[in-house]
């Protein structure tokens, strides 16, 4: 079997090159639990990379070959069943997850809830509704908040953390969304809900044409305040963990909840350049995330559609990629 030390060191370089946010907030973990979310994020990173034929979430260059959304998804599915059967991949990313299920209790469904992500995107599919785009949130981010809380020790009967965990999650997807409506256009992507742009009458297509920007403003603002409500109940999970996995996740609820409400907040200027939070910024939202461990979290319903709500949707035939 591939040397676990090496598993680990590989997944720490990617954590650190795909997302500093997150590398920066799992610094914060005890020794295994922040090995293992790197063991975690190193697959998930793997998976996206090869679905949307990038490097670490950005482009890879120029490819000879260039192959169908379909194909791509089936050489995820491969190498995730040789890494859950057991077997040696040879890719580094996948031979960390097979790594961490031998640690871990993580089971087949939570990963195919996040496969599932996958499959809708290689399907080019796009949410008509409010339900379909949390649906999509859950897939491709509320799941692999399910893995995380295996992964910090949440039991898999506890169903209510597990409900939170899932709510950050859709919680940070939906804060991706609002920040990327431009990089998704160009990418042929829309994940805001078809009913939402008719409202405001913004045909089909035409999202970012600047004649629209206005009117995508408050169709944007009505994501943000779901993304508020999602992080509130997460908090609240968060709040069951122990100290030092409670006060990674704030931080991450933290940075990652900044990004939406800054998008918010510029309004009709948000897209003129990519929302970040600079480094300054991310070290005082990591500090306020301490005190925050300190208190007890307010209280907070979870949200009409969670965890187990938003599974049964993707269970319904006519749903169905």
């Amino acid at each position: 079997m591939p040397d676990r030390a090496a598993l680990v060191e590989a997944a720490r370089a990617s954590i650190a090159r795909g997302s500093k946010s997150f590398a920066a907030a799992s610094r914060l973990f005890d020794r295994t639990t922040r090995e293992r979310v790197w063991l975690l994020y190193a697959w998930c990173r793997a998976c996206d990379d090869i679905a949307d034929e990038q490097d670490h979430g950005y482009a890879a260059g120029t490819t000879i070959d260039r192959r169908a959304p379909e194909d791509r998804l089936a050489t995820i599915r491969t190498l995730t069943d040789l890494a859950l059967a057991g077997e040696v991949t040879g890719v580094p990313a996948f031979d960390a997850l097979g790594q961490l299920v031998r640690e871990v209790p993580i089971t087949r469904d939570m990963v195919d809830d996040v496969l599932a992500g996958f499959a809708l995107d290689a399907a080019e599919w796009h949410p008509r509704s409010e339900a379909d785009m949390l649906r999509y949130c859950y897939h491709v981010a509320g799941a692999v908040g399910v893995m995380m809380a295996a992964v910090m020790g949440v039991p898999a009967d506890d169903e209510d953390t597990l409900d939170r965990a899932c709510d950050l999650g859709v919680a940070f997807q939906l804060g991706n969304i609002v920040r990327d409506v431009w990089e998704d256009d160009a990418n042929g992507r829309c994940y805001l809900p078809d009913e939402w742009l008719s409202e405001a009458d913004i045909p089909p297509g035409e999202v970012t044409k600047p004649h629209y920007r206005d009117a995508l403003v408050p169709v944007v603002a009505r994501a943000c305040r779901i993304a508020q409500d999602y992080e509130a109940s997460a908090r609240v999970g968060a709040g069951r963990l122990a100290f030092r996995q409670r006060w990674a996740v704030l931080s991450a609820a933290n940075i990652y909840g900044a990004i939406g409400r800054k998008v918010e907040n510029l309004g009709a200027h948000a897209w003129d350049h990519r929302v970040r939070i600079g480094a300054p910024a991310k070290i005082g939202l990591v500090a306020r995330a301490l005190g925050q461990a300190q208190r007890s979290p307010a209280l907070a319903a979870r949200p009409r559609l969670s965890r187990r709500e938003l599974a049964a949707i993707a269970r319904e035939p006519s749903r169905s990629i």
